[in-house]
C-alpha cells in the first residue's frame, strides 16, 4: 500500500515537470549535521527523490551532508519552495533519523495526505553520510538516485524505487529490496540470521564468504539461477502446515520455491526477481 501511494504521488509530480519552460528557477543549498551516537544504534534516511552515499567509519559521530536543490516552474513557485521546504533531524538515545518534514512528512507512516495538485516545484536531496561502522540503517529513496553502503556491519534494511542497491563490506542481517534497479551485495562475514533479497527488474548479485552455510530459496519469473560454491545441494520440495483454528483443521501447502542447501545448511535466505537473473557468488 505505502509504494503504491509513493508511486502515485511521484507520478503527479512528473506530470507537473514534463515540459518546464524558459523562465524555470532553481536554488540550491548545503546542509551539514552532526551527532554523537552510542553503538549499535539505527541511522535512518528517508528521502523522496535523489541518492543516499553511507560509508562507515571510525569514532561515534554520525555526520550527514545534504544537498538539496529547489526546481520550480517560475520565481514565484521557487520563492515558495523556499518557504515550505523544511528538513528533519531527530535524534533519540539510541537512533538518528533524516528526513523531510515540510510540506510532507517522508518518515513511514500509514496514511498519505499530501496534496501537490497546486504545487510547482520539486525537491531533490543527496544525502552523503559517514556513520560509525557498527550502526545499523534503515535506508529509502524513491526516485533519481541509487542507494550506496560501504563499511557497515550492523543490521542492514534499504529500499530504492528507479534505482539500484549497491552494499559492500558488509556483516549484518540484511533485507535488501529496490525497483527497476540492479542489487548489488558483498559480505565480510556471514550474516547472523535470516536475510531477504529482492529486484524488479534488475540483477541480482550476492558475494558471501567461502564459509557460507545456509538454506537459499529462489523466487523469478523470467530469471535463472547461478552459483559458484561447489558443496550444494537441491532440497525436495517442503510441505508447509498451517493450523487453521476457525475450522479446526489442519492445511497442507506446497512450498513451490527451489531450495538450496549450501554447505551444513542453517538460515533461510531468500532471493526474488522478476525479470533478472539471481548470481550467488563465493569471496575469492
Amino acid at each position: 500500500m505505502k509504494t503504491k501511494i509513493w508511486i502515485a504521488l511521484l507520478a503527479g509530480w512528473g506530470l507537473c515537470f514534463a515540459q518546464l519552460t524558459a523562465n524555470a528557477q532553481e536554488y540550491s543549498e548545503h546542509i551539514s549535521k552532526q551527532f554523537q551516537v552510542v553503538p549499535g544504534s539505527v541511522v535512518a534516511v528517508y528521502n523522496i527523490e535523489g541518492s543516499i552515499k553511507v560509508e562507515g567509519s571510525s569514532g561515534d559521530k554520525v555526520m550527514i551532508e545534504v544537498d538539496e536543490t529547489i526546481m520550480a516552474k517560475d520565481n514565484d513557485e521557487l520563492e515558495r519552495g523556499k518557504k515550505e521546504v523544511k528538513l528533519g533531524f531527530d535524534q533519540k538515545a539510541d537512533s538518528v533519523i533524516a528526513y523531510t518534514a515540510a510540506p510532507y512528512d517522508t518518515r513511514p507512516h500509514t496514511h498519505w495526505n499530501d496534496d501537490n495538485d497546486n504545487r510547482h516545484y520539486r525537491v531533490k536531496l543527496e544525502y552523503t553520510l559517514k556513520v560509525p561502522y557498527n550502526v545499523s540503517l534503515r535506508l529509502s529513496t524513491i526516485n533519481s538516485g541509487s542507494v550506496d553502503v560501504k563499511d557497515v556491519t550492523g543490521t542492514l534494511k534499504v529500499n530504492n524505487i528507479n534505482g539500484p542497491i549497491t552494499i559492500v563490506n558488509a556483516k549484518g542481517t540484511t533485507d535488501a529490496h529496490t525497483i527497476n534497479g540492479n542489487l548489488t551485495v558483498n559480505y565480510l562475514a556471514v550474516p547472523p540470521d535470516a536475510s531477504n533479497y529482492y529486484t524488479l527488474n534488475g540483477k541480482l548479485e550476492v558475494t558471501y564468504p567461502a564459509n557460507f552455510a545456509a538454506i537459499l530459496q529462489f523466487k523469478s519469473m523470467n530469471g535463472k539461477f547461478y552459483t559458484d560454491f561447489d558443496d550444494t545441494e537441491v532440497l525436495p520440495t517442503k510441505v508447509v502446515v498451517t493450523q487453521n483454528k476457525k475450522d479446526n483443521g489442519t492445511l497442507y501447502k506446497l512450498n513451490k520455491d527451489p531450495q538450496v542447501k549450501v554447505g551444513a545448511g542453517g538460515k533461510l535466505f531468500k532471493f526474488e526477481t522478476l525479470n533478472g537473473n539471481i548470481y550467488i557468488k563465493k569471496q575469492s
